[in-house]
């Protein structure tokens, strides 16, 4: 299944606004450093797989929710295909710019 950057982006930004998270805020500048923005990325990305992962086990133990479960994994999901998405078009990129001449 091949999925575009753009419906990923789109699908995470929904996931998270769903489960009441925010994108990352900027800095006090006003403006967001890139360093700063991958790194609240990264950080979403292991906190939402975390959760999943957390219900999943509270489900086998029968602590948790169906509907709960299913909203997290699937969260989770969309999460590593954003993740996904981004390596190839970082890597992508990375190879244009070896093929560029000097």
């Amino acid at each position: 299944m091949t999925v575009s950057l753009s419906d990923a982006l789109a699908a995470y930004r929904n996931a998270a606004n769903s489960l009441g998270k925010q994108g990352p805020e900027p800095t006090k500048t006003g403006a967001s450093d890139f360093s700063g923005l991958v790194k609240d990325a990264i950080g979403t990305s292991a906190d939402t797989m975390a959760r999943g992962e957390k219900l999943s086990a509270q489900s086998i133990a029968g602590k948790a929710e169906l509907t709960d479960v299913v909203t997290a994994v699937t969260s989770a999901e969309l999460t590593l295909q954003t993740v996904v998405a981004v390596r190839d078009r970082v890597i992508s990129a990375y190879q244009e710019i070896l093929r560029m001449p000097i």
